[in-house]
């Protein structure tokens, strides 16, 4: 009860303090919500490429193969594997939950009218819908045993069958056709965002349809998603196939004389895209992992450097309150708290600003089109950022400043000195 009452003490004081000091407190709010405000962006655009949303809810638990590398000193290849390479081995690995193939995807082309639709296209396996957590606005998924009948059946976006047919409900049970060939809608799916490159297109369809499934060549145009019983079980799931690729033989030795295949998480595969571009074992994520912290923290530590200089400042300011607190029996360690609560409620005003901004910036970049069908949202593990962003810039930038207020002698403070 006291503690409460003491809290309650500080915000009114620092309620004043900053009421006295606007120059200051405006200074200090801008900085914090500037950067509070680039660092929830840039968290956010992350967040929303590799963190668990829809389709890949179940990130945790999935590995993707995407990259089928045959490498000599004087001759290297590159692709994505084929489907015969993945399904003879990758499809009968016995750590996964089950094991999806798919293409990488393309692109068909449709009309109506007289107005040309490009779209994505991308041909799956039945169990693709199994592994995978899509949002279905209407209708359902293909099944297994209409992939192994190469169906002429199809699940569509959200945005394609508004464009196709008008509207979502009437879209389900109709034909659409794509590169002359019709297929017959059987479900309609949220849109997914496109910086979801394994799993976004507009239109899914069997991946008999797409893809000969006979080619013996390991190079082609398929990925594998291998879905692990549970995130524990992933370094496992992941070991397996490493363990199985050890042993699979090289295709052409006389050209080439070692195989790289891996299986990636989502972060992975795309640090391997974007960042690092290696097809070594190493997918990079370690070492993307401490340049973000490094840069975050330099990011940070700029304008944290900044309040420490404001809140000396301040605090000069107020030697002769800190003097009378002093002489009337004030701690220093009841000053410091004092100290410490003051700046870490202007932090959180200047992070409550921020996320305003932050949600402001994120809306239009959704409008821009830049990412297609960008879905960005401050979701919780965002405000987790941004709550330890705020502490961050609280703690760090007030604790200098009120230790060493705390220790001016009563006198000394009341004269106004600080040496």
């Amino acid at each position: 009860m006291r503690a409460n009452t003491m809290l309650i003490s500080y915000l009114k004081i620092a309620w004043k303090v900053l009421q006295r000091r606007k120059f200051f407190t405006f200074i200090s709010l801008f900085g914090i919500s500037f950067t509070l405000m680039i660092l929830l962006v840039v968290y956010a655009m992350y967040d929303h490429t590799v963190g668990p949303h829809t389709p890949e809810k179940r990130v945790d638990r999935l590995l993707f193969v995407t990259h089928l590398g045959l490498w000599s000193p004087n001759s290297q290849g590159n692709s994505n594997p084929s489907y015969s390479f993945l399904n003879r081995y990758v499809r009968p690995l016995r750590t996964p939950e089950k094991v999806s193939l798919a293409t990488s995807g393309g692109y068909a082309v449709a009309y109506v009218g007289n107005t040309k639709l490009k779209l994505s296209q991308k041909g799956t396996d039945g169990v693709f819908w199994q592994v995978l957590d899509f949002d279905f606005l209407a209708g359902r998924p293909y099944s297994v045993q209409e992939v192994g009948t190469d169906a002429h059946v199809a699940v569509i976006n959200e945005s394609t069958a508004r464009r196709y047919f008008g509207a979502v409900a009437s879209a389900v049970g109709r034909p659409i056709e794509t590169d002359g060939t019709a297929f017959r809608v059987v479900g309609v799916v949220r849109d997914v965002p496109a910086a979801r490159t394994l799993t976004s297109s507009d239109v899914w369809i069997p991946l008999g349809l797409t893809v000969d499934v006979h080619e013996p060549n390991y190079f082609g145009n398929c990925m594998a998603i291998l879905l692990a019983p549970s995130a524990e079980a992933l370094p496992a799931m992941r070991e397996e196939f490493d363990q199985v690729m050890r042993h699979v033989p090289v295709q052409d030795p006389k050209q080439y004389t070692e195989l790289r295949v891996y299986a990636n998480t989502l972060l992975g595969f795309t640090v391997r895209s974007l960042v690092t571009d290696d097809d070594g074992p190493d997918d990079g994520v370690a070492w993307f992992g401490r340049v973000a912290l490094g840069v975050a923290l330099l990011f940070m530590l700029l304008p944290a450097l900044n309040l420490v200089n404001l809140n000396v400042s301040r605090m000069l300011e107020r030697s002769s309150e800190i003097g009378v607190r002093k002489a009337f029996g004030a701690t220093a360690g009841r000053l410091v708290g004092q100290f410490l609560v003051e700046n870490i409620f202007l932090t959180l005003l200047g992070g409550v600003l921020g996320l305003a901004l932050a949600a402001g910036a994120l809306h239009l970049l959704n409008g821009s089109s830049v990412i297609e069908y960008a879905q960005f949202a401050l979701n919780g593990r965002v405000f987790a950022v941004a709550l330890g962003a705020v502490l961050f810039f609280g703690i760090l930038s007030g604790v200098y400043p009120a230790y060493k207020m705390s220790k001016l002698p009563a006198i000394q403070a009341l004269k106004g000195g600080t040496k």
